[in-house]
């Protein structure tokens, strides 16, 4: 394990610690165990990160349990430390929901109290009608069912008619699959467009998501183009707040596609989560003041919704690896976050998100050393939290931590 740099004491300015800069990574689906109503979701019992543990006979995260990982709960291979260099916790949500979207809102302070819509059922024929309509196309699927295996069911009929398979899950989300032969990406990415506007209340579809592939029967992969075209959340959130106080925010994989590019001063979109580690570094030595907000998103997408727990395992392991160079990037006022949006347990049968505490490590070289965050009731805690770090006057729901970061 590489040496991760001691903490030291605060810099009080004012009655407030002189920080600038935070940096917020979001793995994506790392939940840490069932809510309260996990059981109304269809997810009672689910515990993402330990039930990945388990399966592979333990997790080697050294350097995530150097700031505290495994004071949260208990993770076979993830010792608890008498001394973490973080400080630690878990956060609950209270928003209607278990997706990316929700999540991601809440954790910026704006929570979701009505859900929005799904289709157990697929799409009322009033949407396909005019769906197909404004693209001049027949559409194929419109039902609920995984990525991979409607691409496998109606793959090659597209291929042979061209016509775009539509399909949904258990979230509101309305997926567009073509293969990139057949359909261009940009071409693709227009249809969305089109299902964007069509997709208003009362159908209120909270996600278009294009899902481009490429191969050939029996050997379909779904590419990294993926884009999701997101309804503007209805308020304010701690990005938006940071903008308008001036400074930079700048939003890293999937970031600008989930507040529909509302609150950003730059984005990158990433292909995995590798190359989101090292945009966030990128961007680490080009800003030093503002928010840097990455999302992690492999471990959903390629794992959890495929219910590979050796590949959730393996993903794990190789970001707290990178672990290390996040940390040695940060200078003396940065703040670092890790946490998650939802849980996508891989060790259950279904392949849907799952209702789960997320995870929350705080890490700074100028703050409190191994102070329990306790369970938080909201993920907007973090915004709070956040608001209070930048000096910024907000309305956030939620309860702010920032002074249990500050050292005795």
């Amino acid at each position: 394990m590489k040496h991760i740099p001691e903490p030291r004491a605060i810099d009080i300015r004012d009655g407030l610690p002189f920080v600038r800069r935070a940096i917020v990574i979001v793995l994506d689906s790392v939940g840490v165990g069932e809510l309260p109503d996990a059981e109304q979701y269809g997810d009672a019992g689910s515990n993402t990160l330990l039930h990945v543990a388990e399966a592979v006979g333990g997790l080697a995260l050294p350097n995530l349990a150097s700031l505290g990982l495994g004071n949260i709960i208990a993770i076979p291979g993830v010792d608890a430390k008498e001394s973490p260099v973080g400080c630690y916790g878990k956060m609950g949500e209270k928003s209607a929901g278990k997706d990316t979207i929700v999540g991601h809102w809440e954790l910026m302070g704006v929570i979701t109290e009505t859900p929005f819509p799904t289709y157990p059922n697929g799409f009322p024929s009033e949407v396909i009608a005019e769906f197909e309509r404004r693209i001049g196309r027949k559409v194929l699927g419109n039902k609920p069912a995984s990525g991979t295996a409607i691409i496998e069911e109606l793959g090659q009929l597209h291929m042979e008619t061209g016509y775009p398979i539509v399909y949904t899950s258990a979230d509101s989300v309305f997926q567009i699959a073509c293969h990139e032969h057949i359909v261009p990406v940009e071409e693709l990415y227009k249809m969305c467009l089109i299902a964007r506007e069509i997709l208003v209340a009362p159908h209120n579809v909270q996600r278009v998501i294009a899902r481009p592939f490429v191969g050939k029967p029996g050997a379909f992969v779904r590419t990294e183009r993926r884009r999701d075209f997101a309804l503007t959340p209805p308020s304010d959130t701690l990005l938006d707040l940071i903008y308008k106080a001036g400074n930079d925010v700048i939003g890293i994989g999937k970031i600008e596609d989930i507040f529909a590019g509302r609150g950003l001063t730059g984005s990158v979109h990433t292909a995995n989560n590798a190359d989101g580690v090292e945009a966030t570094l990128s961007y680490m030595k080009k800003f030093d003041c503002g928010l840097i907000l990455t999302n992690l998103v492999d471990f959903d997408m390629l794992y959890g919704h495929r219910n590979d727990p050796d590949g959730y395992a393996r993903a794990l392991e190789s970001f707290d690896s990178a672990v290390p160079r996040l940390l040695e990037a940060m200078s003396e006022k940065d703040l670092l976050v890790i946490t998650a949006d939802h849980g996508c347990d891989p060790t259950t049968p279904s392949t849907d998100h799952s209702r789960e505490f997320v995870p929350l490590l705080v890490y700074g070289r100028s703050i409190a050393v191994g102070s329990d965050l306790g369970i938080r009731s909201s993920f907007s805690d973090l915004a709070c939290t956040l608001a209070d770090f930048f000096g910024l006057t907000h309305r956030f729901p939620g309860k702010s931590f920032f002074w249990d970061l500050i050292a005795k």
